[in-house]
């Protein structure tokens, strides 16, 4: 193995943990950045919806 290799390898595959570890910290707030904001559509089609009912019911 080519020593520049052998010197890139042995200062990389130690930290592979933090990697990981910053990695699914990432992926984790992203899937729950997701949760909320759909969760918040929900709430706000739903608050649309009773809207667009009760303007409806006031034009009758």
């Amino acid at each position: 193995m080519n020593t520049i290799l052998a010197d890139i390898y042995s200062t990389v595959i130690p930290s592979a943990p933090f990697i990981i570890a910053a990695y699914a910290l990432v992926w984790a707030a992203l899937l729950v950045y997701v949760i909320i904001t759909v969760s918040s559509l929900k709430k706000t089609e739903a608050q649309v919806a009773l809207l667009e009912e009760a303007i409806a019911r006031k034009a009758e």
